[in-house]
Parts: C-alpha cells; sequence; structure tokens
C-alpha cells in the first residue's frame, strides 16, 4: 500500500515522545504525530490522549525526505465533515483518548479563576498590611 499526503490510514501507536506519537501504519513504515496534531484542544501532555499500542485514525499531511507527518486533529476534523461517505450503521472512526481527563474546558477555567482570585486576595492582603491597612491615604 502505498502512502500519498491526504491519505486518511488506521495505524497503532508505537511510541511516545514529550514532542509527539510514532505510528506504524499498514504499509510498515511509521510516522509521526507532532503533538500540535494530537487534539483540538492545547494538549500539554501526549500521554493524556495516546498510549502505546493505542489504534487511531490519521491523515498524511507531509512526505518528506522519507520522513512521514501524520495528524490525528485533521483526520478526525475530515471524518466529521465528511459522514456522507461513512457507509449507514457504521461508526465513523476516532482516536481513542484517555478517560481520566473527565473534566471539561469550563470546568478547568472556573477552577483556574477560583485560585488565581484566591491569589490575588492574598496578595492584597500583604500589600495592605505594609501600607498601614486600608485607605493609607496621607493627607498632607
Amino acid at each position: 500500500m502505498t502512502i500519498e499526503v491526504g491519505s486518511i490510514v488506521e495505524g497503532v501507536v508505537t511510541g511516545i515522545t514529550n514532542f509527539g506519537a510514532f505510528v506504524e501504519l499498514p504499509s510498515g513504515q511509521t510516522g509521526l504525530v507532532h503533538i500540535s496534531e494530537v487534539a483540538d484542544a492545547y494538549v500539554r501532555d501526549v500521554k493524556d490522549y495516546l498510549q502505546d499500542n493505542d489504534r487511531v485514525t490519521v491523515m498524511v499531511i507531509a512526505i518528506e525526505n522519507g520522513k512521514i507527518g501524520l495528524s490525528i486533529k485533521q483526520a478526525k476534523s475530515f471524518a466529521a465533515n465528511d459522514l456522507s461517505r461513512i457507509p449507514p450503521g457504521s461508526a465513523p472512526p476516532q482516536h481513542s483518548k484517555r478517560s481520566d481527563k473527565s473534566s471539561s474546558f469550563e470546568e478547568r477555567l472556573a477552577k483556574f479563576m477560583k485560585e488565581s482570585d484566591e491569589r490575588q486576595q492574598d496578595l492584597r492582603r500583604a500589600t495592605e498590611s505594609k501600607r498601614g491597612g486600608r485607605g493609607s491615604r496621607r493627607s498632607y
């Protein structure tokens, strides 16, 4: 099977690094899914989304000097935009995502905002005590 730019294939994750994941394709070749191409959301750690031996659907986005660039994100968006080509009764291909990150973006944002407000209050209290308390304007 020849690999062409734009083709969508299924592969197996063979290795995970801090910059992406290596995926073995059906042809026996190995390509790299860069960390920026793993998911639509910001990916801090590839291991949050992929594990070794996971089966993933990828799109070939580049072939340069024998190196194959792959994208899970683009394959997923292509499949979502092209649901009409999927036969009835079959599920669209999806990449696996670890379920231990069950909190949504809104929940994480709310948690961050709460922690940030608490830190700001602590800083204000420390600063006010150094200035002599509330309303420490000097009148001359």
